[in-house]
């Protein structure tokens, strides 16, 4: 039996957000025929220690671009100043026309918790959209969405109020290669500004070949966290043999401001595997 084709929607703050939290699910589910879009609420102008406004948000955009070219997902940036994300109704507006355009059955997003505002105002504009989008009287310009679709949350660190839970895990490793490619793609951040910000520059390599390889041994370590601290749940999705063995995983909660998660849609998460 054919599985019905899906749609996805992944919305992070900043034009690399889904690509570090969500890129490898992304990628199995477009190897599944399932439509998958990436969204930027903010156009990441700030994100640079030399280069700002139009030059960084050109460069970003072109960052984006290449990234999900790669595994053939849709995108949209927001015309939205980094650090300048507010959760008003102007801008709540502006997510629920953008979510009843593309009509997901997912949505992927960050937790409300979390140490940036731009983080947190996409995840309460997502919550503050997830009944709106129902309503007819809500942006009636709009055709309405039937149903909402399943939010959830990408995975984190933080720890107050609550930790980060997870409903579903995803082994990554068949994808991990093509997830790195796509990570590198934002050359802007991967390479200066998040080394900069770490004091960490000097030790980041020049030339292509062996930032490559830096890349996939930081990639390892960041989704190899998530793999181990999450490795109970891995074994019990995926057995013991194959569980024990998984380096890279993406781990996500369930939002209970979304539809249940039904069988089909966890059903998706568990093909390919």
């Amino acid at each position: 039996m054919k599985t019905k084709q899906l749609r996805m929607l992944v919305i992070g703050a900043h034009p690399d957000d889904c690509e570090f939290k969500a890129a490898g699910t992304a990628i199995k589910f477009r190897q599944l025929g399932h439509v998958v879009k990436f969204v930027s609420a903010t156009n990441g102008d700030t994100g640079h220690y030399e280069i700002g406004g139009g030059q960084l948000a050109r460069i970003r955009a072109e960052e984006v671009e290449k990234s999900c070219s790669i595994a053939g997902l849709k995108y949209q940036i927001m015309d939205i100043h980094n650090n300048g994300l507010e959760a008003d109704i102007q801008t709540r507006e502006r997510f629920i026309t953008l979510i009843r355009e593309f009509v997901p059955d997912i949505i992927i997003t960050h937790r409300p918790n979390d140490y940036h505002p731009d983080h947190r105002r996409t995840s309460l504009l997502v919550q503050d959209s997830s009944y709106a989008i129902i309503i007819p009287n809500v942006c009636p310009l709009t055709p309405v969405m039937p149903k909402a679709p399943v939010i959830l949350y990408m995975q984190d660190n933080f720890k107050r109020p609550y930790e980060f839970v997870p409903d579903i895990v995803v082994d990554i490793d068949d994808v991990f290669d093509i997830k790195t490619q796509m990570i590198n793609c934002h050359k802007s951040q991967l390479y200066e500004w998040l080394p900069w910000t770490e004091n960490q520059l000097d030790q980041i390599p020049q030339g292509e070949e062996e930032r490559i390889k830096w890349l996939k041994e930081y990639m390892l370590v960041r989704d190899g966290k998530v793999a181990n601290r999450f490795r109970n749940q891995i074994i019990d999705k995926y057995g013991i043999e194959h569980g024990s063995n998984v380096k890279t995983a993406e781990a996500f909660e369930i939002c209970e401001y979304g539809a249940p998660a039904e069988e089909d849609i966890l059903n998706a998460f568990d093909s390919g595997k």
